[in-house]
């Protein structure tokens, strides 16, 4: 089985983001590709000691990115997971 550290690899702090954690009880994190629903839901309940209600995954594109030369580059595939946790349960980012 995987880390808890091995799964989340980061918070995403966007403007989204962080309405979503205003509004509506949401955090965003940058996970592993090969993690499911159930692993992210045990590490962010380890690592933060939080109650999670479901848990939201998309596979993210990595963009192309142009080189001096004719052909084009392109940053790596990444996933995002998007965490609701229960009523009152809060995550201190900052």
């Amino acid at each position: 089985m995987k880390e808890a550290h091995d799964i989340i690899k980061s918070v995403l702090v966007t403007e989204k983001a962080s309405l979503l954690s205003e509004k509506l009880n949401k955090y965003v994190f940058r996970v592993v590709p090969d993690a499911n629903k159930i692993e992210i839901r045990k590490a962010i309940e380890t690592l933060f000691k939080k109650k999670v209600t479901s848990v939201n995954t998309l596979q993210v594109e990595g963009k192309k990115k142009r080189e001096r030369r004719a052909d084009f580059g392109r940053k790596p595939h990444w996933k995002k997971a998007i965490v609701t946790l229960a009523a009152g349960e809060k995550i201190d980012i900052a």
